[in-house]
């Protein structure tokens, strides 16, 4: 952690409002203001129940208005995560969530005032990320979130288009046997897909390595989830010979849900896919091939996809499968030095760095930023002239490869002070797979 002393700025107060800790009496009540927060719709139990064995009491922040009557106006909390970076490194990170301020109590400071207990508390715990999912992106790059990973989604005809499986002319691709597809109870199957998940998801920065419990998150099926149709389905690709071995020949799954639409009363069937996972291409082929196949349906859904995602390299024409990107992760450097030495960088360099952080000010002024061969770096302070000026809010756009330091100074957002040094910054930053968050919190 960086040591040096540097005055916090004036942030407003919520005053007369008290901000405490979540006493776990208070839950249900604290939970019922995030609920009315998000527009008055109350979670099923089964929803409600998980969220309440996952929260973080010490983490989690009630705000009361004590006048008239002592009443709960605003919630927040943080999970205690380890964050892929790029160069493969776990990296403490704090999950921000559950932010809610009831409509009665917003422009009054308290958002604010969250921000600086949780950042402050990410800060004592060492963690050198802070990272959130935003319901309106909007809100948080003033407290120096940027866009830190983005997801593609997609809609597909499946009359229109199909998959074509991987070839291998050349002969060298270890491609293995096409896969035997079985269906299988998601609930069921969900410890071997969760020992995949795990295998296969660190290979791209921005994935969240969680405590234990979290695993339950990814078969949760409350009604609310179904849009109308089935209870969650699974699908697992296995090796031929090793098919129903308690999963040790398993190479790929995929949950997902039908809506059937019956052609004579003119409607039109969905298949909503939660996730799609698999260690090798053909597994991955061969899963899609089953989803676009399925009967009593037109069009194959999906919401939650990386922007490189393979699939747009499977299917016949990309063109009709109405691919589009929205903002994902949003991450924040709690502490710059900590963050900016864990990861590793593509290319060599040397470059200052102008930083400026208002909200988090122990991470303003100038950081000498070098990075080796291998990638490896050193983040120090210095007195040498910046080569770069950019805020906190870049830098957490920059992080895990996903928005280039470049693309950002096009929009005005970044001041180049040495000639070659944004180039030289851009490259180092960049990423050999887009970063991508597969599970939200």
């Amino acid at each position: 952690m960086d040591t040096q002393p540097s005055p916090l700025k004036p942030v407003p107060s919520p005053t007369p409002l008290d901000l405490s800790t979540l006493a776990p009496d208070e839950w249900n009540t604290w939970y019922g203001v995030l609920e009315r927060a998000f527009g008055g719709v109350a979670e099923a139990p089964e929803e409600r129940a998980l969220w309440h064995d996952l929260t973080e009491f010490d983490r989690s922040i009630a705000v009361y208005d004590g006048k008239p009557t002592k009443q709960l106006v605003a919630a927040s909390s943080a999970f205690s995560f380890r964050a892929v970076v790029p160069g493969g490194a776990e990296v403490p990170a704090a999950g921000i969530t559950m932010v809610g301020v009831l409509g009665t109590h917003r422009r009054r400071g308290v958002l604010s005032a969250m921000m600086r207990r949780l950042l402050d508390d990410a800060r004592e715990r060492d963690e050198p990320l802070a990272v959130l999912t935003a319901s309106e992106p909007a809100i948080y790059g003033r407290f120096g979130f940027g866009v830190a990973s983005r997801k593609m989604r997609v809609s597909i005809p499946r009359h229109r288009v199909r998959i074509v499986p991987p070839s291998d002319p050349s002969g060298f691709l270890p491609h293995g046997p096409v896969p035997r597809l079985r269906m299988v109870d998601a609930a069921e199957a969900a410890p071997a897909c969760e020992e995949l998940y795990r295998r296969v998801g660190p290979g791209r920065p921005g994935w969240l390595a969680r405590p234990d419990g979290w695993e339950r998150q990814a078969v949760l099926d409350p009604e609310s989830y179904r849009g109308g149709g089935s209870p969650l389905m699974c699908v697992l690709a296995e090796d031929p010979e090793a098919a129903g071995d308690a999963g040790g020949g398993l190479r790929g799954y995929s949950r997902y849900s039908v809506k059937p639409g019956w052609e004579w009363q003119g409607a039109k069937g969905t298949v909503n896919v939660r996730d799609v996972q698999a260690a090798d291409p053909v597994a991955y082929a061969e899963l899609w091939r089953y989803l676009l196949e399925i009967d009593l349906t037109d069009t194959v859904v999906c919401a939650n996809l990386p922007v490189d995602d393979p699939l747009l390299e499977l299917v016949t024409d990309a063109r009709r499968c109405d691919a589009g990107v929205v903002d994902s992760l949003h991450a924040r450097l709690v502490d710059l030095r900590a963050a900016l030495s864990a990861r590793r960088y593509t290319r060599p360099m040397d470059v200052v760095l102008e930083v400026a952080d208002d909200f988090c000010p122990w991470n303003e002024g100038r950081w000498r930023l070098s990075a080796d061969a291998e990638g490896r770096a050193v983040c120090e302070r210095t007195a040498d002239q910046p080569d770069l000026a950019l805020t906190a809010r870049e830098l957490g756009a920059a992080y895990f490869g996903a928005t280039s330091l470049a693309q950002q100074a096009g929009a005005g957002r970044i001041a180049e002070l040495r000639p070659g040094a944004l180039a030289e910054a851009s490259g180092a930053f960049a990423t050999d797979v887009a970063p991508w968050l597969p599970r939200g919190f």
